[in-house]
């Protein structure tokens, strides 16, 4: 199937237009008509192999929504016109423990990537969304709601499961306190989700002008973390929090804030590893805990919530030739909150 796309030939280098082919439909297959990719910041760590060696030719993309167009010949819970979503992974090992359990992002073989990575037979490149043109196992898709706005869903299939899964696993609900550590891609939708499910919401953001967006976002309470002080009030106040801060910081002060038997949350993923006082955790036996996207049950179940609660991120679309631009934007945090690319421009 020839596809177009956006690569980078090289690590760090701008992106150009690509042709490439998709693989013919399989009997358990669906192929889709890309309308929207979203610009998660892991893609710019592997376009610029800051996580260590990448492949290229390289299209990025994992936050893919589409519109369903063939279907292999076993394939019976799709249908053709329907708007589906593909996230992280295409696939997985499919029979270990966590697969079985539905947990295929915790597939002790590994997960198969979207993009930068080989898939299951070994040799041939995955390559992502950001195409006009995507063909994917359906047991590794999602139906979307066709009420929501397509661009919003994009970045759900990565940033919003990536904050769902932990408040859904430490049972986030009406009263408990949870706190959402940065504003970003990420954290509005922790917000909405939090909210959502009827829990207190503080956000804690370096960036004062955020809050009246926090609160429009269904925040309770936000705290500028501009002077670390302002978190004293706070301390041994909170059940959850969920850190999506990806910069150096404290994290003593925020374990600090957690009450009896509190949990914080690490998403996002700093540059180097954090310094934990053993004293903090054992006042209070608090946990420090990591959360990793989430398996097909659950993403399903994240974009069902969201039909339910018309939530969707918020997101600036752009053209196939705004990406690079979209990129610096995204590392100097210039954006609210997720750039999403039209995928008809490619």
């Amino acid at each position: 199937m020839k596809t177009r796309g956006l690569a980078v030939l090289k690590a760090s280098a701008e992106f150009t237009n690509f042709e490439f082919d998709r693989r013919e439909l399989r009997p358990n297959d669906i192929s889709l008509d890309i309308s929207y990719a979203g610009i998660c910041h892991s893609d710019i760590h592997q376009v610029r192999e800051e996580w260590g060696p990448a492949i290229f030719p390289m299209v990025p993309g994992h936050e893919i929504v589409g519109t369903v167009t063939a279907l292999g010949s076993t394939v019976k819970n799709f249908t053709v016109g329907e708007t589906v979503g593909v996230g992280v992974f295409v696939d997985s090992c499919r029979k270990c423990d966590s697969c079985k359990k539905g947990l295929q992002n915790y597939c002790l073989e590994g997960m198969t990537g979207t993009y930068n990575g080989l898939e299951r037979d070994g040799k041939t490149v995955a390559m992502g969304g950001y195409s006009n043109k995507f063909v994917i196992d359906a047991d590794y898709a999602v139906h979307v709601p066709s009420h929501l706005d397509q661009s919003g869903v994009a970045p759900l299939l990565c940033a919003g499961i990536t904050l769902y899964s932990p408040l859904k696993n430490w049972k986030a609900g009406p009263g408990m306190k949870v706190g959402v550590m940065g504003l970003g891609g990420l954290g509005h939708m922790g917000v909405k989700f939090a909210h959502a499910m009827g829990a207190d919401v503080t956000v804690f953001s370096h960036s004062p002008s955020k809050e009246a967006d926090a609160l429009a976002m269904g925040a309770d309470h936000f705290v500028s973390t501009k002077d670390i002080s302002n978190l004293k009030p706070h301390h041994k106040q909170f059940d959850l929090i969920l850190n999506t801060v990806s910069a150096r910081l404290d994290i003593n002060d925020y374990l600090e804030l957690l009450k009896l038997d509190g949990t914080l949350v690490v998403i996002g993923l700093p540059g180097e590893p954090y310094a934990v006082q053993p004293g903090v955790l054992l006042n209070g036996r608090r946990s420090m805990a990591g959360s990793m996207i989430g398996g097909m049950p659950e993403l399903q179940e994240m974009i069902d919530f969201c039909g339910k609660h018309n939530i969707v991120s918020d997101v600036e679309v752009i053209k196939a030739d705004y990406v690079d631009a979209a990129y610096n934007r995204t590392v100097s945090s210039d954006v609210k909150y997720r750039f999403v690319i039209d995928a008809a421009t490619i």
